[in-house]
């Protein structure tokens, strides 16, 4: 008789991160298709994924819309300002549903931008796990850092994507 191999299931945290890689088919930005679950108690609360605010035109439909930005040590990154970001999504889902996000974990591709990072800490996430580095992440580490937020990466390497 052959011997079936044992089947493995995920863990959480694996379970929870194809869960927002799914999520990412549905963002309109083909520059870093990102999708965002946030999770409490091992249940999703919201989910959330790159794409324009409801009612204007997505980077798939008109093309990006590209700004530079000159960080202090002088270097320049580009950013496509078309959209909003799955975690910005994520978090004005649970603010339309009137969902408590406080104590949760989010699961999303890379490293929160700045601006998703300030959100997060203050609607109380405590926890971030991400599939990867995002290449001017640094800022959003140290914020995280400061304020006790747990970070995490599944891989530890830098998220390539066009134009960055």
């Amino acid at each position: 008789m052959e011997e079936k191999e044992k089947y493995v299931r995920p863990t959480w945290d694996a379970y929870f991160m194809e869960i927002a890689n799914t999520v990412s088919k549905r963002a309109t930005c083909d520059r870093g298709r990102s999708g965002c679950v946030i999770v409490r108690d091992k249940q999703i609360l919201v989910s959330g994924y790159v794409g324009s605010p409801v009612g204007l035109p997505h980077c798939d439909d008109l093309g990006h819309q590209m700004k530079k930005t000159i960080h202090e040590d002088g270097s320049i990154t580009n950013h496509c300002v078309r959209t909003v970001h799955a975690e910005q999504n994520a978090i004005c889902q649970a603010a339309k549903r009137g969902i408590a996000l406080d104590g949760a974990t989010l699961y999303c591709r890379m490293t929160p931008c700045r601006v998703c990072a300030m959100l997060i800490i203050n609607c109380g996430i405590k926890r971030i796990v991400c599939e990867r580095k995002y290449h001017a992440g640094k800022e959003s580490e140290d914020m995280f850092k400061q304020v006790g937020v747990s970070l995490e990466y599944v891989y530890d390497e830098v998220q390539k994507y066009e134009n960055q």
